[in-house]
């Protein structure tokens, strides 16, 4: 009776644990990238990008059209290819040249930015405000000095307003993702001018990546050096115009994605006011108003602010903090474990450019990971050795003090003392280890250099869950498992290696944790069924590294294993 007890309090355990892990999931942890490939009779075939979703509150038009009625200069880079349009001025139309939306042949670039009126409008505009003077409008239609924009040619906008006043916004780019955008206002009339330059970036829809406690996505920027991730669309919809304001010096402000981000950088020692708002039909904007300039009868006023437009490349980024652009390395949201998380990550992108292959790198990570951690893992192993050496003696105090508390604790002290035992020993390398385990977990599930990137066989991306899963006969049945019942050949063999390592250990003295135990491994199976097969290639080279280590650490401890099964036993 006593068995079939704990047998059941066993099942409805796991039961809850997986409902729970089912509902924290979705609210805490970040998904991986939808499936890139599915198994169609035995073979691998790339599957299309989903189709954009309608903004039902305008009326969208098709992208091809919007893009030939106004007059454009032409964006072209090593990594970018787009145009600026010179109705309003605006960085309306960017794809990304070493991105592709699915790993398909044909597949097109990532778009990244689209004019209004077309599906997921996405697009920056700058310009002026002022009083009593007629400036550029979303509606202004400049002239430019040439027809291509390139890093090694800048191109240079004008207006002007007919009154003495004229405008010019030159446009200058590097060979990655950003804009230097250098406006000047000229004022030819007899009576000086305040003039307020700004920055704008204007979005139609949220992210289609869903923010979560470990991966932000949405309203971001760093103000007065501390990065931001507290704004959601959620909070703009309810704050509607008024939205959220923020006064800093330098910085920057934009809109993120997992792997895409646009920023507004200002430059970094004057102090703005920035922020975001929303307007209706999910219409998000971050802006920047910069501090009001004076412009003198027949003079000048100049005004440079940047641009940011790409893929988070970690090196990228990098980079461009190292030119002066305060945090921007932090649009990856690395989390409270930055300084540990971004040395595994460039070690393991070091690895894949030595070995050309992102998973042999995983694999040689979690090699290198293991290593290190051997002596801790050994400590662990001995400080559990030990307290299973001294349980008879810790039994028969409890037996002996069963009802003096007090004086159990103290006999135990003295046990501990004598026998040199620290309970707390063995708690130690696992504090030690999570940090470490929850790094790998942010570095893989975060770094774009991980996406699309192929392993072997049947595994073409490895930011994607395996295609692959015994439970429509390996793509032979016409339908897809959904969720965690989808089942790929990695996640069984994660079920596998883990149950083998409960294996390896001595049961547990009690028949409710012995079902725990036998079940946990088949729970963690369906945990991770649904994440990248990146981070499960990681948790079986793992569970097959510890395997390899229990054996090593029982073999230089003979008869440890046979003598805590016998206690766990009660002989």
């Amino acid at each position: 009776m006593q068995n079939q007890r704990n047998l059941i309090l066993a099942i409805v355990l796991s039961a809850i644990v997986l409902i729970g892990w089912t509902f924290l999931a979705e609210k805490f942890l970040p998904p991986s990238n939808p499936p890139a490939t599915k198994i169609v009779d035995g073979k691998v075939v790339p599957l299309p990008k989903p189709e954009a979703m309608p903004d039902s509150s305008a009326t969208i038009r098709d992208r091809a059209l919007v893009l030939r009625e106004t007059p454009r200069v032409a964006i072209k880079t090593p990594r970018l290819e787009g145009s600026i349009n010179l109705k309003g001025a605006r960085i309306d139309d960017l794809v990304l040249l070493d991105h592709r939306e699915t790993i398909a042949k044909n597949s097109p670039p990532v778009r990244l930015l689209s004019p209004g009126g077309t599906p997921d409008a996405y697009f920056a505009g700058f310009g002026w405000t002022a009083d009593n003077l007629a400036v550029p409008t979303s509606d202004t239609q400049w002239t430019a000095d040439g027809t291509l924009l390139t890093p090694e040619k800048p191109v240079t906008l004008r207006w002007d307003n007919g009154q003495g006043q004229r405008f010019a916004m030159r446009f200058a780019i590097d060979a990655n993702y950003l804009f230097t955008i250098t406006q000047t206002v000229e004022n030819v009339g007899p009576r000086p001018l305040g003039v307020r330059p700004f920055g704008l970036v204007s979005r139609v829809g949220v992210s289609k990546d869903p923010s979560s406690w470990t991966m932000h996505t949405g309203p971001i920027g760093t103000f007065d050096g501390a990065t931001d991730y507290s704004v959601s669309f959620k909070d703009l919809d309810k704050a509607g115009a008024a939205g959220e304001r923020f006064q800093t010096t330098g910085g920057w402000i934009g809109f993120g994605d997992k792997y895409w981000q646009t920023a507004l950088v200002p430059q970094q020692n004057l102090a703005v006011d920035a922020g975001f708002r929303a307007g209706e039909g999910q219409r998000y904007q971050a802006d920047i108003a910069q501090p009001t300039q004076n412009v003198p009868a027949h003079g000048t006023a100049t005004n440079v602010q940047r641009f940011f437009a790409g893929a988070k490349e970690v090196a990228v980024l990098d980079a461009y903090e190292a030119q002066g652009i305060t945090k921007l390395d932090r649009a990856v949201d690395w989390g409270w474990f930055v300084w540990f998380e971004k040395p595994i990550f460039y070690l393991l992108d070091w690895l894949f450019r030595h070995v050309g292959n992102f998973g042999v790198a995983i694999i040689l990570l979690t090699c290198i990971v293991r290593a290190l951690l051997f002596p801790v893992a050994q400590r662990q192993f001995a400080s559990m050795a030990s307290m299973r050496k001294v349980q008879p003696k810790m039994k028969a105090l409890q037996d002996r003090h069963k009802d003096d508390k007090p004086r159990l604790q103290q006999e135990m002290l003295k046990l501990y003392q004598t026998e040199k035992v620290n309970p707390l020993a063995g708690c130690l390398p696992i504090f030690i280890q999570m940090p470490i385990f929850i790094a790998l977990y942010k570095v893989l599930m975060l770094s774009i250099e991980m996406r699309h990137q192929p392993f072997a066989l049947w595994i073409r991306d490895l930011s994607s869950p395996d295609p692959l899963t015994p439970v429509n006969l390996f793509g032979m049945l016409p339908f897809d498992p959904p969720g965690f019942l989808h089942l790929g050949v990695l996640a069984i063999l994660l079920g596998v290696t883990m149950w083998l390592q409960f294996r390896l250990n001595p049961p547990a003295g009690d028949p409710a944790q012995q079902q725990v135990m036998a079940i946990m491994p088949w729970m963690m199976m369906l945990f991770f069924a649904p994440l990248a097969a990146g981070l499960q290639l990681y948790y079986v080279a793992n569970n097959l590294l510890s395997l390899a280590q229990q054996q090593y650490l029982y073999a230089r401890t003979p008869g440890l294993k046979e003598s805590m099964s016998a206690q766990a036993a009660g002989k």
